[in-house]
């Protein structure tokens, strides 16, 4: 695929449908935007329009201070 090049029609489908196999086996967006050379948004677009129910953010939460008096 390259880079930047105008996506359309049944070849769109195709890379939707791989794209969301991957992505329903655990791959992260990220991971799928570099194995593909495409942007996270690009990947994210694509996922979304496919119907794709997204997983939230992971990592560690950030955890609230209390302020002091």
């Amino acid at each position: 695929m390259q880079p930047a090049a105008r996506i359309t029609g049944r070849l769109r489908q195709q890379i939707a449908a791989d794209l969301k196999k991957k992505y329903e086996k655990g791959a992260s967006i990220r991971s799928l935007a570099r194995s593909t050379g495409r942007s996270y948004g690009f990947v994210h677009r694509i996922l979304s329009e496919a119907g794709v129910q997204l997983r939230g953010r992971g990592g560690a939460r950030r955890k609230t201070t209390r302020r002091r008096r």
